[in-house]
């Protein structure tokens, strides 16, 4: 096995032909690890120094990318991250080729332990529960001398998709499909004229952006904060583009009577619907539920699209479960060489 490391942006060219076949052979097959998502993301924040390995059998085939940087915290200690960790990325890993996961994190940890002197601590953040890095890294680390510990960080809810609209609603807790139902007559019924749509080439995606980043600002306070952050907007605006030209962007609007009241900034990727952000104009047109009508739009939209999986991502927020989430574990995993008890 040979290993290339990177610790520059050359990274990104070097390995873009590659990167997302190689993501598709692997068993982390999600939009945050696409090679779109990861080099955008670093071009947007880049908040330490990139330190990735790939991995090639002897047949020169790419077999496995740790997507990672060092970065420099206090009291001069540097900490070994994945690439999109933590607040814009919800979920990160290895990327290895499912044929080549134990030869691969076997030389990963071989790798880790030479070069242990680079780094005081690893933290990998927004891993899910059956993930390789979750279940088998801690054994390969533990058996080098590491010392790890591997904790629930987070949840995302999610749901399984079934074959038809009726389904999914009848599957839901009597009282929210009680709710459900009512919130959705009512704008039935409403004098106000109520329309939805998804962005789509007929539209301007950049007003359209414009759009929904007024409307998740107005949403709450600590969105407009998030987005006062300029690394933020300029993350927003370099992404959104590039996921619409791949197919992978659904955004969608629900509007009264013309004015845009609620939308969300979903992706559509390997046949799971994310709900990765939302804005609402809050208390204008609250009688008429937008957010949630919006919302069993989009998910009577992904059951009809055939779609698997609706994932409302990181969050335990009441209405993810009251519109049928199941949690789906994501943990965290530190580690450190020798043993610092």
């Amino acid at each position: 096995m040979r290993l290339t490391i990177y610790q520059d942006a050359r990274v990104f060219s070097d390995l873009q032909s590659e990167w997302n076949d190689l993501l598709h052979r692997s068993t982390s097959n999600r939009i945050f690890s696409t090679w779109e998502w990861q080099s955008t993301w670093w071009e947007a924040y880049h908040p330490g120094d990139l330190w990735v390995t790939a991995f090639r059998n002897d047949d020169n085939q790419l077999i496995g990318i740790a997507p990672w940087f060092i970065g420099h915290h206090q009291e001069q200690r540097q900490v070994v991250h994945s690439i999109g960790c933590v607040e814009v990325s919800d979920y990160l890993d290895l990327i290895i080729d499912t044929h080549h996961i134990e030869s691969v994190l076997a030389a990963l940890v071989d790798h880790l332990k030479d070069q242990s002197s680079l780094f005081d601590s690893i933290n990998l953040c927004n891993i899910v529960e059956d993930s390789p890095t979750k279940t088998c890294l801690p054994h390969f680390l533990e058996q080098a001398g590491f010392t790890v510990t591997c904790s629930q960080q987070e949840v995302c809810p999610t749901i399984q998709l079934p074959a038809n609209w009726e389904d999914y609603v009848a599957g839901l807790n009597k009282k929210y499909r009680h709710e459900l139902r009512r919130k959705l007559r009512r704008a039935e019924g409403a004098v106000e004229q109520i329309d939805w749509y998804i962005v789509g080439e007929e539209h301007d995606l950049d007003e359209e952006l414009d759009r929904f980043l007024k409307l998740m600002a107005a949403s709450h306070p600590e969105k407009a904060g998030f987005l006062e952050d300029p690394q933020n907007t300029d993350f927003f605006r370099t992404v959104t583009p590039i996921l619409f030209e791949r197919g992978w962007l659904q955004l969608s609007f629900l509007t009264v009577d013309g004015t845009a009241a609620a939308a969300y900034l979903n992706f559509d990727y390997n046949n799971h619907i994310l709900v990765y952000n939302s804005g609402l104009l809050p208390g204008e047109y609250g009688h008429l539920s937008p957010g949630i009508v919006l919302l069993g739009q989009n998910i009577r939209h992904a059951i009809e699209s055939r779609r698997e999986v609706f994932d409302f991502l990181r969050g335990d927020e009441s209405y993810k479960y009251q519109m049928g989430g199941q949690d789906t574990r994501l943990f965290m995993l530190e580690a450190y060489w020798g043993d610092q008890s």
